[in-house]
């Protein structure tokens, strides 16, 4: 199994700098940093009895030992390291705070955390004090929210698209509906029952 370490948001650049300057550890690589939400966890718990053709069933099996709920801030950090050295892993957990999630930027100690910081602030919206060049990587400049929010809809905020007679991108309001994907039911068929032995 891997080895998971929770610090304090206050302490990551120097707990990461230790990490990958220290011969006892030399981990030299940041192999990714993803932002996590819990904001939902142990809420979707779902036990499915049945499937019919109107769908699957949804009673929700109570959880009476309490044992999904989250005590935690809602956002977390995730560092994935590895040493080479010592062909050794690590993950490192770090939680932020909901209201404003922030933290140190580790770009300091490994270069290749630029591009990692730059999606976790773009999807999750954590902001990485410190970092060099800390903007949106895979959403356009323009766009309203942190997509990979819990609580960010589905549907999105606006929809663009290339206006022919403006001869620009223009925002428009959602025009997708919402609807509720019922899943298909596969009845029997003869073709997958095994041939019976003629005699």
């Amino acid at each position: 199994g891997e080895v998971t370490i929770v610090i304090p948001a206050k302490k990551i650049f120097e707990v990461c700098q230790a990490l990958c300057t220290e011969d006892t550890f030399s981990f030299e690589q940041v192999i990714d940093i993803c932002g996590v939400d819990y904001l939902a966890y142990g809420n979707t718990e779902w036990g499915t009895e049945n499937a019919t053709e109107t769908g699957f069933s949804r009673g929700r099996i109570k959880d009476k030992n309490k044992r999904h709920q989250w005590k935690q801030p809602r956002f977390a950090v995730v560092y994935h390291l590895i040493s080479y050295r010592h062909n050794s892993r690590l993950r490192i957990r770090v939680f932020v705070e909901e209201a404003m999630p922030r933290l140190d930027s580790v770009v300091g100690v490994w270069a290749c955390a630029n591009w990692f910081e730059r999606e976790a602030f773009d999807l999750f919206g954590i902001i990485f004090e410190g970092h060099p060049d800390l903007r949106r990587l895979l959403t356009d400049y323009g766009f309203i929210g942190h997509p990979f929010r819990k609580d960010f809809p589905l549907i999105g905020q606006v929809e663009l698209r290339y206006d022919e007679e403006k001869k620009r991108v223009v925002y428009e309001p959602v025009s997708i509906e919402e609807r509720t994907l019922v899943p298909r039911v596969v009845r029997d068929d003869h073709r997958y029952f095994p041939a019976k032995d003629k005699e």
